[in-house]
């Protein structure tokens, strides 16, 4: 029986000896897990958004080592195989696993997003990187008015950095 629990234990013990990134991927997980909750999403979608939230990342180190990258396109590209791995030995449901690494393979192409668990998904991402990165103020800013279309997520943007 799977559970959103052993799949946190299983990143963990995956990302052994990474904090930042374990740190990184519980705070998009949070971000999702209460945007989703906020906008309402029903609980069969939940479990794909926090899923999807906890392995958005799961290709970064083989990005790293394969291409010496960690750049989005790369981990796009690497994560899906990974994560169905990881999901299928925990036994979450085919449908699940087939949506959660589609939405790894597109959570940094911000185009095209096609529907809410995606969304969701980019934007709990972005919450936590432009904390991480620093982004200046301008830079949130507009990736909020191209990208962010939840309630949720754009009053939590605003109010941690502030925005008008």
């Amino acid at each position: 029986m799977s559970s959103i629990s052993q799949l946190t234990t299983a990143m963990i013990t995956l990302y052994s000896g990474d904090p930042k990134r374990i740190q990184h991927f519980m705070k998009v997980y949070a971000f999702a897990k209460c945007i989703a909750e906020g906008e309402e999403i029903g609980i069969k979608q939940r479990e794909i958004i926090e899923a999807a939230a906890l392995v958005h990342d799961i290709g970064i180190h083989t990005a790293e080592k394969k291409y010496r990258s960690c750049a989005g396109e790369y981990q796009e590209i690497e994560g899906p195989p990974i994560a169905r791995a990881m999901l299928m030995a925990l036994e979450f449901k085919p449908a699940v696993i087939n949506r959660v690494c589609d939405i790894i393979a597109r959570h940094h192409t911000y185009t095209d997003i096609d529907d809410m668990n995606l969304q969701i998904i980019v934007e709990a991402d972005f919450l936590a990187n432009a904390y991480e990165d620093d982004l200046p103020s301008r830079k949130i800013k507009t990736f909020r008015d191209k990208v962010f279309r939840t309630e949720t997520g754009t009053h939590f943007l605003n109010e941690m950095f502030q925005l008008d």
